[in-house]
């Protein structure tokens, strides 16, 4: 089949290497958001995708929105029989999704219909779900409500962070996606209607999303540090100021600390929550770069009865 891709960040690359290294479709072309600003510079660069596709010479474009004429006539000049999606960024209206005669096929980073929106695997973890997964979906003008082509699952590891598991999923799920245009080409795949049942929603994760609440107990403070790791990066308050947490341990035999109580051994800062006691072992302090939270306790010196929270 003839194909345009769509997506935007280095989590759909995977899933693009792997149509272009199949050798069975030609991708035509890629579609990618608009070059954005980046670092300290602030200077506009181009997307994970769009970098990718150009070192392949395919051509690349970059609609300001996907209804844009301009783009809509180039699609349809180019004729594709498919567009595979991995985290694109926009909505597609129906004008667009009209235009390839099989339609756009979507890499979800869930078992739909578990989690959908644009934040399924950080929600998967902070929910504490054991298994999650990837799936192909027809899109349709619904959320993530289409037919499903096809599913992996891929377990939760009990340290996994957002980040470890997008990058797990990533790689699976291209591997699902190259299956399914195979398979939507010779026919053998039906797209199968989601149960009515099961349905949950994956929000964008929002920086109040990441406060992290040390009256919770120690479990969901695990979850919410790793469901927001790396990104937004879940974050408490120490002296008035934010202190991001970006890796914790639960301690179920340390119970002698109130809700976001400090205590500091030798090399170990430990927190009170609403259960039982967390080690902090890597934090962020405001305008600081990473660092093992022994190193931070010693800088700011905690003093006894010193918490964590406003």
């Amino acid at each position: 089949m003839k194909l345009v891709f769509a997506g935007t960040p280095e989590v759909a690359v995977p899933a693009l290497d792997a149509l272009i290294a199949s050798g069975r479709h030609e991708v035509a072309a890629v579609v990618t958001r608009p070059d954005a600003p980046a670092g300290r510079g602030r200077r506009l660069v181009a997307s994970p995708v769009a970098q990718r596709a150009e070192e392949a010479g395919i051509e690349v474009l970059k609609p300001a929105r996907p209804r844009d004429e301009d783009f809509l006539a180039r699609l349809r000049e180019i004729a594709p029989d498919c567009c595979p999606v991995v985290a694109y960024g926009a909505l597609l209206p129906k004008v667009a999704l009209d235009v390839p005669a099989r339609g756009w096929v979507n890499l979800h980073f869930s078992l739909l219909p578990a989690w959908r929106g644009a934040a399924p695997v950080q929600h998967a973890l902070m929910a504490g779900d054991q298994v999650t997964g990837a799936s192909t979906f027809l899109i349709e003008e619904g959320l993530d409500s289409g037919p499903v082509y096809g599913v992996v699952t891929e377990d939760v590891r009990p340290t996994d962070t957002s980040g470890d598991l997008l990058t797990r999923l990533a790689f699976a799920g291209a591997g699902l996606l190259a299956a399914t245009m195979d398979g939507i080409e010779d026919g053998t795949l039906q797209a199968v209607p989601q149960p009515v049942e099961g349905v949950t929603l994956a929000p964008k994760i929002q920086v109040e999303d990441a406060h992290v609440d040390f009256a919770a107990p120690a479990l969901r403070v695990d979850r919410v540090v790793r469901g927001c790791t790396p990104a937004p990066g879940a974050w408490t308050v120490f002296r008035g100021e934010r202190l991001k947490l970006i890796q914790v341990t639960p301690l179920p035999d340390r119970t002698d600390l109130t809700p976001g109580e400090l205590s500091v051994g030798k090399n170990n800062v430990y927190a009170g929550t609403g259960s039982y006691a967390v080690e902090l072992l890597w934090v962020q302090p405001q305008g600081k770069k990473p660092m093992k939270a022994a190193d931070w306790a010693r800088g700011v010196r905690i003093a006894p009865g010193e918490r964590l929270g406003a």
